[in-house]
């Protein structure tokens, strides 16, 4: 009787188990590693960068191959644009190891959320690859044609930079699926996305005499904040409006900044660390902001005669630091207030943290009549840090 019982508890434990009977071999799947989407009349033109595995594999060298390989379709949904591609594909498009969504400025313009809606629903695609706009002046299919240099796979590149420009730079941002849908669903923010550009597009750039000069014929370039309004691109932000939007949503992990020195020259300045607070409150029912940023920076290099082993210099930097960093937020800030009047900033969430009641009362009038007018108060602190191994500029010794 025990043995029988032992033999009906392992019978009914492989039940649960599933085993592999969904598995699909490496050899039958074509692992895209970007994905681009263009409209097309009514359509949508998907295209897709694939690897190709016998070209980036680690022993044995390229063979002649490229690294990837590009295919493309039309169709009235992604989902059927994807599968339509086993028509000229070998195999099977495979989106689980995404690393970049390409979205071409007009379909940005027209609307994302319809064409976001695979990549989120589908459970084999993950959220965290990045999403830009292609600038109008290129098709999103565009840049997922160009090879490049130090990295292999050009998606890789992409990813890899847009990391490096937001942590060594700051005019960009690297907003992931999640975080793009997270912002659309969230109340009193709306969302922004990095902008990618193509610099001397040419036909060679889709060749590999793109990688084989010591500079490539065509490159692919981060460049902007693009502004939505719910789902929709409206318009641009400059390079100095998106290093001052990322500075007041607490993004900046390091870049770098000019001051004037007194009597001339610029002084060159590293941040190594900021945090920046938004807090709102309700002052006579009106809805005002503070924004508290500290920032410590380093000097990086110094084009001028100044004796920074002097205390009360450094104080003057810092307090001139302080006065172009708040001149450069309230900016950014006036410039999004006047011409685009939509909230990216996230001002409305922290009302609403603050005071949800009251904030429930203005929020369908939030863009239109509060923002505009919003009253913020700047509050920055500067400090500088270290001077380097050198205290001096070798100017400073110089004999006139």
């Amino acid at each position: 009787m025990r043995k029988k019982g032992l033999f009906l508890g392992l019978l009914c434990l492989l039940l649960f188990v599933s085993g592999c009977w969904n598995r699909r071999e490496l050899n039958e799947l074509a692992i895209a590693v970007a994905l681009a989407i263009d409209k097309d009349g009514k359509d949508y033109k998907v295209s897709v960068q694939v690897v190709n595995p016998g070209a980036v594999a680690s022993k044995g060298g390229n063979n002649g191959y490229l690294p990837v390989m590009f295919y493309q379709q039309s169709a009235g949904t992604v989902f059927e644009a994807l599968r339509k591609m086993t028509s000229v594909s070998p195999r099977k498009i495979y989106l689980s190891h995404l690393r970049m969504l390409i979205i071409s400025e007009e379909l940005a313009r027209d609307g994302i959320s319809k064409v976001l809606d695979l990549v989120l629903r589908d459970q084999e695609v993950r959220s965290d690859f990045y999403v830009v706009i292609a600038k109008k002046e290129h098709h999103a299919e565009d840049t997922l044609k160009i090879l490049t240099t130090i990295e292999k796979i050009p998606a890789v590149k992409l990813f890899s930079s847009l990391e490096a420009s937001q942590k060594a730079w700051a005019p960009t941002s690297a907003i992931t699926l999640f975080d793009l849908a997270s912002t659309l669903a969230e109340e009193g923010k709306e969302p922004v996305l990095t902008g990618l550009a193509l610099r001397h597009l040419n036909k060679q750039g889709e060749t590999r005499a793109n990688i084989d000069n010591i500079q490539p014929i065509t490159t692919l370039a981060y460049s902007g904040l693009g502004v939505f309004r719910r789902d929709k691109l409206i318009g641009w932000l400059n390079e100095e409006q998106s290093k001052g939007y990322n500075y007041i949503t607490n993004q900046v992990k390091s870049t770098i900044g000019e001051v004037k020195c007194p009597k001339g020259g610029i002084i060159g300045l590293e941040v190594i660390r900021s945090e920046s607070k938004i807090k709102g409150k309700f002052v006579n029912g009106q809805p005002e902001i503070t924004i508290q940023v500290r920032v410590e920076e380093n000097v990086g290099e110094v084009a001028c005669k100044i004796d920074l082993t002097d205390p009360k210099v450094i104080a003057e930097l810092e307090k001139a630091a302080e006065k172009q960093f708040g001149q450069l937020i309230a900016a950014t800030i006036s410039f999004v207030q006047k011409k685009y009047q939509v909230d990216i900033f996230g001002f409305g969430s922290a009302l609403h943290r603050a005071d949800p009641k009251t904030w429930k009362k203005i929020r369908k009038d939030w863009e239109t009549t509060y923002f505009p007018k919003l009253k913020v108060h700047f509050e920055p602190d500067i400090h500088i840090r270290r001077l380097g191994k050198a205290t001096n500029s070798l100017t400073q010794y110089i004999k006139e």
